[in-house]
């Protein structure tokens, strides 16, 4: 068995994961999705990686996975709770010392964004919701997911650079969502490639697959650990 700890991204919250985590635990894994804290400007990613440790307390075997924003949190935990495995999906793969705030920019998200909105007709970076994160996603859960919103991250979370100076000695595994209308995959994956040597897997889904594809991502998670 093996614990799982999914750290959602910017303006969502733990539930988010629940089908995913449902899928976990059918397989026999143990699941934490906590709700990072929001609403107060002043708290750093450290403060949620403080969040994120505290819930889950001392475990083994423990898998981080950070979706979106939480990949900013997620290898701050993974270092903490020296975790076997780090996994990022569809994640903003941070640098060493780069704050948040200028992640779009140094990235070359931007660039990729506006590129890939030209070829389809502004799908990508749509301001519908519903078209640039919640496609493929039933309706009823898009409709639960955006009355949960919330206001994370942080003012002082997105200004702070980044504080590891090096990447956590932790295995690290992307996961890009193949119909991701927020982040191109093409982006992302040549971004796993520069920044963590890594190739990048692919999903089906939105970027929001989770609640549109929660068996295909559980099966790679779990095919993670053999």
């Amino acid at each position: 068995m093996s614990t799982f700890v999914l750290i959602h991204g910017g303006g969502d919250v733990g539930w988010s994961w629940h089908l995913v985590a449902a899928e976990l635990v059918a397989r026999g894994h143990e699941v934490f999705a906590p709700d990072l804290p929001a609403g107060d400007d002043s708290l750093t990613l450290e403060d949620y990686a403080d969040a994120v440790v505290a819930e889950v307390g001392p475990r083994r075997d423990v898998v981080v996975l950070g979706h979106s924003f939480g990949a900013f949190t997620a290898p701050l935990v993974a270092e903490r709770l020296s975790a076997d495995l780090l996994v990022l999906a569809a994640g903003m793969i941070p640098a060493p010392g780069e704050p948040p705030e200028r992640w779009w920019s140094e990235s070359g998200y931007l660039a990729a964004a506006e590129a890939q909105a030209a070829i389809d007709g502004g799908l990508t970076g749509n301001e519908d919701p519903y078209v640039s994160f919640y496609n493929g996603v039933p309706r009823e859960l898009a409709d639960e997911a955006l009355r949960q919103e919330r206001a994370h991250p942080s003012s002082a979370a997105m200004e702070v650079p980044w504080p590891l100076k090096v990447w956590p000695d932790v295995p690290t595994r992307v996961i890009v969502f193949a119909d991701d209308r927020f982040f191109p995959p093409r982006f992302l994956r040549d971004l796993a490639r520069e920044r963590l040597g890594v190739v990048a897997d692919e999903v089906p889904g939105g970027h929001c697959a989770m609640l549109s594809r929660p068996t295909e991502i559980a099966e790679m998670l779990v095919g993670y650990l053999d």
